[in-house]
C-alpha cells in the first residue's frame, strides 16, 4: 500500500512553520496515543500513532524535509525501513518533549492511568523519598455557647477524638530497636518506572509510599501506622463578639501528621444559643420593656435588664408606645475591633385589663379632660382624615 503524504497525515500545508508542525503533532498524538483509546481500537491507534510520529520526524528536520519535498518518500524511506517506523530512528525526542511540554503533563498522564505527581516528585538515585510524612488532616468541631459567652468571650475545655503520634515508636511505625528494610519493589529509590509508548514514566512506589524502606517489625502499640486514636481535652479561647457561623482556627490541634510531619489544625464552628430577652443585630442588642400608662404620661424610671445586670432607665414624659431608647455601650463587643455596640430598648405601654371602680372613675375624668387637649398621635391622625375626606 502506498504511503500517505506526510503533510496530509499532519493536516498541514507545505509552507507550515515548525511551530505549526509541532502543534499538529501534539493534537494528533493525543488523539491516537494507544493508552487513550478503548482496547478494541488499540491496534489501529498504534498504527496511526506511528504514522503521525514518522511524519513529524521527517517534517521537523529541515534536511529531511527538504529531501522529502524534492524526492518524496523515496528520499527518506531508508530511515524507516523494514516494515515502517522504528523508535530507534526517532532523533527529535527533545522536540517531542517540547511539544508535550506545551500542556499539563499531569493531565495527560492521568488520562493514561498514572498518578498526577509523576513529574513533580523529584529524587536522586539510591535515595528514598526524604520528604517526611504527610501533614495531618484538619478537624472541625461544632461548639454551642451562650449569648453572654458570645458577647464577652470565654474559655472552654472540649474533648476531641483524633489521631496522635504513637508515643511508643515516636511515629515511625516500627517496633523500638528494630530496623527497616530496603523496599524490594523500588530498590530503595522510592520511585518505580513504567513505560508508555516512547515515554519512561516515573512514579511513587506504591509499596513503600516513596520512603524507599519498609517496616520489618511493626510497632505493637500502633500496628505500624505510627499514630493511635485517642481523645484529648483541649482548652480553647473564644473571643468576644463571635456569632453563629463564626469559624475559629486552633493551630496545630488537628490530626497528627504521618512520620513526624506537623499536625493539622482544629476549626471550631460556633453556634450561639438564642436569648430569652435579647435579640442581636451585629454588635447591637434589642429588647422590649413594658411601662405603665402613668409613667408613659408623666415620665419616671423603670428597671431594665442588660448583659451586665439590671439598671434603672429614665423614661421621658409623654413617651409613646413603640419608642426606642438607646443605652450606649451596653451591646456586644465588636469582633476584631475596639468598643461595644449599643442596647436598644423598645418601650411598650402596658394597658391594664383588670381595673377597680375607682381607677375607672379617674380614667373617665381623664378622658373628658383629654377631649379638650388630644395627644400628638391623635392630632396627627385627625389631620390625615381631614385631608382624606375633603
Amino acid at each position: 500500500m502506498a504511503k500517505r503524504d506526510y503533510y496530509e497525515i499532519l493536516g498541514i500545508s507545505r509552507s507550515a512553520s515548525a511551530d505549526e508542525i509541532k502543534r499538529a503533532y501534539r493534537n494528533l498524538a493525543l488523539k491516537y496515543h494507544p493508552d487513550r483509546v478503548p482496547a478494541e481500537k488499540k491496534k489501529e491507534a498504534e498504527e496511526k500513532f506511528k504514522e503521525v510520529s514518522e511524519a513529524y520526524e521527517v517534517l521537523l528536520d529541515p534536511q529531511k524535509k527538504a529531501t522529502y519535498d524534492q524526492y518524496g518518500h523515496a528520499g527518506v524511506d531508508s530511515s524507516f525501513k523494514q516494515g515502517g517506523f522504528s523508535w530507534q530512528d526517532f532523533h527529535h525526542f527533545d522536540d517531542v518533549k517540547d511539544v508535550w511540554g506545551q500542556f499539563d503533563l499531569n493531565d495527560l498522564l492521568r488520562g493514561f492511568g498514572f498518578g498526577s505527581n509523576m513529574f513533580t516528585d523529584s529524587f536522586e538515585e539510591g535515595e528514598g523519598r526524604r520528604y517526611g510524612g504527610r501533614r495531618g488532616a484538619d478537624l472541625e468541631y461544632r461548639i454551642r455557647i451562650t449569648f453572654e459567652d458570645a458577647a464577652f468571650g470565654t474559655e472552654k475545655t472540649i474533648s476531641i477524638p483524633r489521631n496522635e503520634t504513637c508515643e511508643v515508636c515516636g511515629g515511625t511505625g516500627a517496633k523500638p530497636g528494630s530496623k527497616t528494610e530496603r523496599c524490594p519493589d523500588c530498590g530503595g529509590r522510592g520511585k518505580v518506572s513504567a513505560s508508555s509508548g516512547f515515554f519512561n514514566i516515573i512514579r511513587t512506589c506504591q509499596r513503600c509510599g516513596g520512603e524507599g524502606t519498609i517496616i520489618k517489625t511493626p510497632c505493637s502499640a500502633c500496628g505500624g501506622r505510627g499514630r493511635v486514636r485517642t481523645k484529648r481535652n483541649i482548652k480553647v479561647k473564644i473571643p468576644a463578639g463571635v456569632d453563629t457561623g463564626s469559624r475559629l482556627r486552633v493551630h496545630g490541634e488537628g490530626e497528627a501528621g504521618a512520620k513526624g510531619a506537623k499536625s493539622g489544625d482544629l476549626y471550631l464552628l460556633l453556634e450561639v444559643e438564642p436569648h430569652e430577652i435579647f435579640e442581636r443585630h451585629d454588635a447591637d442588642i434589642y429588647c422590649e420593656v413594658p411601662i405603665s400608662f402613668v409613667i408613659a404620661v408623666l415620665g419616671g424610671e423603670v428597671e431594665v435588664p442588660t448583659l451586665e445586670g439590671r439598671i434603672m432607665m429614665k423614661i421621658p414624659p409623654g413617651t409613646q408606645s413603640g419608642r426606642v431608647l438607646r443605652l450606649r455601650g451596653k451591646g456586644i463587643a465588636r469582633l476584631h475591633e475596639s468598643g461595644r455596640g449599643d442596647q436598644l430598648v423598645k418601650v411598650q405601654i402596658d394597658v391594664p385589663t383588670d381595673t377597680s371602680s375607682e381607677q375607672r372613675r379617674i380614667l373617665k375624668d381623664f378622658a373628658r379632660a383629654s377631649q379638650e387637649s388630644p395627644g400628638p398621635l391623635a392630632k396627627s391622625f385627625v389631620e390625615k382624615m381631614k385631608r382624606m375626606f375633603r
